[in-house]
């Protein structure tokens, strides 16, 4: 009779129902889509050649054993990749002062001989505040998990305070290369962030004509988003490209309130035309000279630390920092005491995986993350276990970790699978840059994600908001 009514009741309902999803046909048909991602060669370029600097640098200087740590820093230059470059000056600085303190933090766990139910609780609690401050803030980019991998690997490398400062040393210097790079472009392309958006909005315009009224309210997202990012990007005398920029936006908001399938087709083939000049990195691109000098640009919006503090205290970003902390605990105290052992010996690298997977925007996303996360691991640790037995030397390692980081980039908007591969692969290498590591390591690598996924999937079933049928197929 109890078990009736515990049957009966709507939230134990759509949590079985959750947990059934991770082995339904949708969700791996989901994880292996890939999609069409934004051309992000230029992106994918500065960040290999971030980190490029810093692992060559360190090599050159004779800190090699610490190099990955600048690596790790130098991915500043991945995060906020679409920002204006105003905004990006002042807000990617926060990017690598989170990546410097994490590391920091993790050395001193380390220095001081913390255990290991210290550092996981630590750490653990670590993951959520990362997450906390990091989806308040809009900090988008590969994603606090970044913080998460410098903390464990600094505790895991620092066996005194001379360590702890050498690798928060290496991190800092690797923050400022990566800010350095990311900020380059501004100099000779400033209006590129501006562009982009645009292109973007264009094109979602155009996939009205494909999809039809489902595709509007993207469309005008996107376009809202564009004009954000043309006033953020404007100087403070806005040029003759904003204002053409801006009546672009005019003429792609015209399509939409026509209302009209013939107008968006008609003017599909221009879209079309004028996305791929706009996203050409030369100067002399061939854009409509209309007569926009004049046209009003919008009102730059808040600033992102009023924005920032406002979401710190929203219940949903609270709720899903509780649920990193909570996935992250469980997740790596049952590695420690079931897996460790048996000769698994990095516990916290399964809170990252259950971190990874609890970071999407809902529950069908986080079993889609979860299931790519898998597979990429699987496969990065494959590679990454021939190259560990190879014991090929210090220089070949760091062409293979710079090349694998750049191939992440370029496909990290396609199929977080496929990036993940890199990542993975990346991630191995730089941790035997540190010690002496063989292809175990890769093994310990898969088994610790599969630990984290799993609890992290669990956990996102059992907290299932009632609204969240994402998952649900009719």
């Amino acid at each position: 009779m109890l078990d009736r009514r515990l049957d009966d009741r709507p939230q134990l309902r759509h949590t079985r129902r959750a947990l059934a999803h991770p082995l339904s046909a949708s969700a791996w048909k989901d994880a292996l889509e890939v999609r069409r991602g934004d051309p992000t060669v230029a992106v994918a370029l500065r960040v290999g050649f971030a980190t490029m600097l810093a692992l060559v640098g360190g090599g050159l200087l004779g800190y090699g054993q610490v190099a990955g740590f600048a690596a790790l820093g130098a991915l500043t230059s991945a995060f906020l990749r679409y920002e204006p470059y105003p905004l990006l000056a002042v807000r990617l600085p926060w990017v690598g002062l989170g990546i410097v303190g994490y590391t920091a933090f993790g050395a001193a766990l380390g220095a001081m001989g913390a255990p290991l139910w210290v550092q996981i609780v630590a750490l653990s609690l670590g993951s959520a505040v990362a997450y906390w401050v990091f989806t308040a803030f809009s900090l988008m980019g590969p994603g606090p998990v970044i913080l998460i991998f410098a903390a464990a690997g600094a505790a895991g490398f620092s066996d005194g305070w001379g360590d702890a400062g050498l690798v928060t040393a290496a991190a800092t210097i690797g923050a400022l290369l990566g800010y350095v790079i990311a900020m380059l472009p501004a100099l000779s392309h400033p209006h590129t962030p501006a562009r982009l958006a645009v292109a973007r909005a264009l094109a979602a315009v155009s996939a009205v004509e494909i999809r039809g009224a489902d595709a509007v309210p993207a469309a005008r997202q996107s376009i809202r988003k564009a004009r954000e990012t043309v006033a953020l990007n404007a100087p403070r005398r806005p040029d003759a490209h904003v204002h053409e920029l801006a009546a672009l936006l005019d003429a792609a908001e015209t399509v939409l309130d026509s209302g009209s399938h013939d107008t968006s087709r008609a003017r599909r083939d221009d879209f079309s035309r004028f996305e791929k000049e706009l996203r050409k990195a030369r100067r002399d691109i061939e854009i409509p000279r209309v007569d926009a000098e004049g046209r009003p640009v919008l009102p730059t919006p808040p600033g992102f630390v009023r924005e920032g503090c406002g979401r710190l205290l929203d219940r949903l970003v609270l709720i899903g920092a509780a649920r990193i902390f909570v996935a992250s605990l469980l997740a790596a105290s049952f590695a420690a005491s079931f897996a460790a052992p048996i000769g698994l010996d990095h516990p916290l690298w399964a809170a990252m995986g259950a971190m990874a997977a609890l970071q999407g925007l809902n529950y069908r996303n986080t079993v889609q993350r979860g299931i790519q996360r898998l597979i990429g691991n699987v496969g990065g640790a494959m590679i990454a276990a021939v190259l560990l037995a190879l014991d090929l030397g210090y220089w070949p390692v760091v062409a293979a970790a710079v090349l694998f980081q750049t191939l992440t980039e370029l496909t990290v908007t396609r199929n977080y699978g496929l990036a993940s591969v890199g990542v993975t692969t990346m991630a191995l290498l730089l941790t035997g840059l540190g010690q002496h590591a063989g292809p175990g390591l890769a093994v310990n690598r898969v088994a610790d994600t599969v630990i984290g996924v799993v609890v992290g999937v669990i956990v996102a079933a059992v907290t299932i908001r009632h609204d969240d049928r994402h998952h649900l197929v009719a």
